[in-house]
């Protein structure tokens, strides 16, 4: 098994090559498979991520779950390596220093209970749903003691058979690809 350094080398290298037409058809359908997954709808409020470089264009989900009533969180980081989620309001988003997009201090804090799923963010994932993240442990962190159904979303190229995984490593219930779904 690669180390989790060269894994994510390899896999920024995959990233690259990808079309902006494959990623665009990748995106959607990604979109869809959420957006379908029973879980989704079940959930009253959810914890999605602002995808960005790369990842998985989330801006179709937080239109649409939004147009559904759902109570939409967005992550902040927090000094010290910690996580929130906090209130999703599009006017209210603010560029963090690693360069995602996250709710201002302003948004309501949303405690993690409240949460039905959660959508973790990776480089990619495995198919035994452990992903491999960007290295800072905030959602491995964030999901030591969530209890609710988490779920990822992976690229059909940049799925691995197995990730390296340390002892702090969380999994998530189901990875969904362009067409596959695994869960544990």
């Amino acid at each position: 098994m690669a180390d989790k350094a060269g894994l994510r080398q390899e896999i920024r290298r995959r990233e690259r090559a990808l079309s902006p037409a494959e990623r665009l058809r990748s995106d959607e359908a990604l979109c869809r498979r959420f957006l379908a997954h029973p879980r989704v709808g079940e959930a009253g409020a959810i914890l999605l991520f602002a995808g960005m470089g790369m990842e998985v264009d989330t801006r179709p989900l937080l239109d649409a779950l939004e147009g559904q009533g759902k109570l939409l969180c967005l992550p902040r980081c927090l000094p010290g390596g910690g996580m929130e989620a906090r209130r999703y309001d599009r006017r209210r988003l603010v560029r963090h220093r690693y360069g995602m997009l996250e709710p201002d201090e302003q948004c309501p804090v949303v405690d993690k209970a409240e949460l039905g799923l959660i959508l973790v963010p990776a480089l990619c994932y495995d198919r035994r749903c452990f992903r491999l993240g960007r290295g800072g442990g905030y959602y491995d962190r964030y999901l030591a003691d969530y209890t609710g159904f988490t779920l990822g979303l992976c690229r059909n190229i940049l799925l691995q058979e197995a990730v390296p995984v340390e002892r702090w490593d969380r999994g998530v219930n189901v990875v969904l690809t362009e067409t596959e779904q695994f869960g544990r």
